[in-house]
């Protein structure tokens, strides 16, 4: 009988620990906003200490890396080659089981602070979708921009475009399609967002702009939105229920908006407010929560049961600056509880009640941030530019429980899975917590 209560002790044990773990399938985790539900993750290493294992990554890119059961996925830039490539990890070790070219192709112009492999990829446990910007030669069905002072950057034997592919899980190419045209004076990074049978990507552009939905089996065209002032973003839609209802919400194109995830209709838009957006949103405590900084400087919450133009109607709180330091410009928000916390590009952390945004502290980390925060059992993980990921207790007061420095620059995203936390340096992808 002992050994029977001792056995059925074990199996509850693993089950509960099956229950609490999760995969983290694309940008920004399971839910698109950064949290996970994973308990007992490490709180303190170093390069050398709680380290399960490092292994370096071929090329460079800023695309954070995903987690499904036992593999990782990848994508990277080999730079002198031209070559975009995506990988697939054995989660265990980090053994490298395989690796595809995606696209051949002269490197586009882009932004000192980005790179030629930002899109994180997405994937369902079945498929891989990856997402790149390719330079071609033009040919007589190209169209010429719409903004040709735009797009000066490129010689006009030239075209630019989206290329969005789909690989089976041990590196099978299922298929490869191009939405269309793609113009970004700073570069592309827009990551693929996994919605029903759907993948979804942003098209934001300095031209015919877009937002499409790709069968994830075919990669035909489900639906296609058109986007309002032909403007360049770099967002990833956030998808959750709100207000009774599915909403895919985004900011870019010098607005902020709402489309049913199903079919791409608006349900509601807010003007402005500002022109160019970097950061994803979230949804907390009843608000969706907005940070933005060029070419001046915002924090929105919005209320979310708005139809149409909802840009004096729905606008919660509002707060507008000129210092760099209250907004953030690339590192998206994080919710957690009743509280938004925000890291500023300038490594200035804030935290705000959600309802009414009243700003409970500001903070200084890193010197500077390009990635975006992660949350796990009440602990909100921060990684800066030179690989400081710092570690704070989530709640109303600023409480740092450990700094944790990884000797290489880092400007992708933390991400979580299985007890272990996955970071992507310049040059190294870190399996951090327990072997």
């Amino acid at each position: 009988m002992l050994r029977s209560a001792l056995l059925s002790c074990a199996v509850l044990a693993c089950i509960g620990s099956t229950i609490r773990a999760e995969d983290w399938p694309g940008w920004r985790g399971p839910r698109l906003d950064g949290s996970s539900l994973e308990k007992n993750l490490p709180l303190t290493w170093s390069s050398t200490d709680n380290i399960a294992w490092k292994v370096p990554i071929p090329g460079i890119g800023h695309s954070s890396p995903i987690v499904h059961g036992d593999r990782i996925f990848l994508t990277s830039c080999l730079e002198k080659d031209g070559d975009r490539v995506v990988m697939g990890l054995e989660r265990r070790t980090g053994k490298r089981l395989w690796q595809k070219t995606v696209l051949k192709a002269p490197l586009e112009k882009k932004h000192r602070l980005n790179s030629f492999s930002s899109s994180t990829p997405a994937t369902d446990g079945k498929f891989v979708f990856v997402a790149f910007q390719r330079v071609r030669p033009r040919t007589a069905e190209d169209k010429y921009p719409l903004k040709p002072r735009d797009v000066a950057w490129l010689p006009k034997e030239l075209v630019s475009e989206m290329v969005v592919a789909c690989y089976t899980v041990d590196g099978d190419l299922i298929w490869e399609k191009s939405p269309g045209q793609f113009y970004s004076r700073h570069g592309f990074c827009s990551s693929p967002i996994l919605y029903k049978d759907t993948v979804i990507v942003n098209g934001d552009q300095d031209a015919e702009a877009y937002i499409v939905a790709l069968e994830k089996s075919t990669g035909k065209e489900r639906w296609r939105i058109d986007r309002p002032n032909r403007y360049r973003s770099y967002c990833a839609p956030l998808i959750v229920e709100a207000a009774g209802k599915m909403q895919m919400v985004l900011s870019g194109a010098k607005t902020v908006t709402s489309y049913d995830p199903d079919t791409g209709k608006l349900i509601w838009i807010i003007d402005g407010p500002t022109e160019q957006y970097v950061a994803s949103p979230v949804w907390g405590d009843g608000l969706f929560f907005l940070t933005a900084g060029f070419p001046d400087y915002h924090n929105m919450g919005i209320r979310p049961d708005g139809v149409g133009n909802i840009t004096k109607s729905h606008v919660a709180w509002h707060e507008k600056f000129t210092a760099a330091r209250k907004a953030s410009y690339v590192p998206s928000p994080i919710a957690y509880d009743k509280f938004f916390y925000m890291i500023s590009d300038l490594g200035f952390l804030s935290c705000f009640e959600a309802k009414n945004g009243n700003r409970l502290w500001m903070e200084s980390l890193g010197p500077h941030h390009s990635a975006s925060p992660v949350v796990a059992d009440g602990y909100i993980y921060l990684s800066d530019d030179k690989g400081v990921t710092y570690v704070l207790k989530g709640g109303s007061a600023f409480e740092l429980v450990s700094k944790n420095p990884l000797d290489d620059e880092c400007y992708a995203s933390p991400a979580i899975s299985q007890g272990q936390i996955f970071i992507r340096t310049l040059h190294y992808l870190w399996c951090i917590g327990k072997k």
